[in-house]
């Protein structure tokens, strides 16, 4: 046994060299730009600082932002619940082409995401002469907003939920409806609870890249100013514009907002890392 373990446990200088390695591509990549963001966002003092915040266009970015995730991410819950039941609970014809479609997003360009639905839904598409007719605008307008949002975040439900319901199995679901249950009662009282936190997990990723979404969004967007842009969006007008303090100002909203979901990630992982399953 002592044998077999020291083939197992590295010399300590390379340990130390492992570590130092990893300390430094950590705070290169990732301590540092965030110490950036933050110094160069209060480079002009707080006043300053908050009034950035505080403008108009600004405003309408976070509340833009804000309605774009909330209509989003339960979408997404609904599509994630329904999806990753209908795989491991369920046998049918296509289960792994939706498997696969549900991962489409991962290996499709945003910016190409965005660009489809610009062909689709945009003047001189095949849908743009009906929806003009009938008064409707999707894309530079926030319709668009959604749907590109929606689609570039509909895995992340449905990829945190699939591996955790299929290593529970279905007895319990079984032995619920042997004792009477319908299956709305079946999935409150049995599936709910015991996939709470890595739906909570899933949702938690799924609202953190919903308002953090940059490509698809400024595809479909427009950039109308004070009208169409999200927080990124209007970071990347403050930074074209060369107001460096106002744009790292509204950047880091979004570094805390990415923190937040890194803390709330490690604490959910921590005490219950049964019940999550990262993919």
């Amino acid at each position: 046994m002592i044998k077999s373990a020291s083939y197992t446990i590295e010399p300590l200088f390379m340990r130390l060299l492992l570590s130092l390695i990893a300390i430094l591509f950590i705070g290169i990549f990732v301590a540092l730009p965030l110490s950036v963001v933050f110094a160069e966002a209060l480079s002009k003092g707080w006043r300053a600082y908050m009034d950035a915040l505080m403008t108009e266009d600004a405003r309408s970015a976070i509340k833009l932002t804000l309605l774009v995730a909330a209509i989003a991410v339960p979408c997404n819950v609904v599509f994630g619940l329904a999806a990753s039941w209908a795989i491991t609970k369920f046998e049918f014809v296509g289960k792994r082409l939706l498997i696969t479609l549900i991962d489409l997003p991962f290996s499709v360009s945003p910016v190409i995401s965005g660009l489809i639905y610009v062909l689709l839904f945009g003047t001189g598409s095949v849908l743009g002469g009906w929806l003009e007719e009938h008064n409707l605008q999707i894309i530079f307008a926030v319709p668009g907003l959604v749907i590109a949002t929606i689609f570039v975040t509909f895995p992340f439900v449905a990829r945190e939920l699939i591996p955790l319901m299929e290593e529970q199995g279905t007895e319990a679901e079984e032995a619920a409806v042997m004792l009477g249950a319908n299956g709305w009662q079946t999935f409150w009282h049995v599936t709910l609870p015991n996939i709470k936190w890595g739906l909570f997990y899933g949702v938690l990723l799924c609202n953190a890249r919903a308002m953090g979404e940059f490509g698809a969004v400024s595809v479909v967007s427009g950039h109308i100013r004070g009208l169409t842009t999200t927080l990124p969006l209007h970071v990347e007008i403050l930074y074209n514009e060369y107001n460096f303090a106002a744009a790292f100002a509204v950047a880091s909203l979004l570094t805390m907002l990415a923190l937040f979901t890194l803390l709330l990630k490690s604490i959910i992982e921590y005490y219950f890392p049964h019940e999550v399953k990262a993919f």
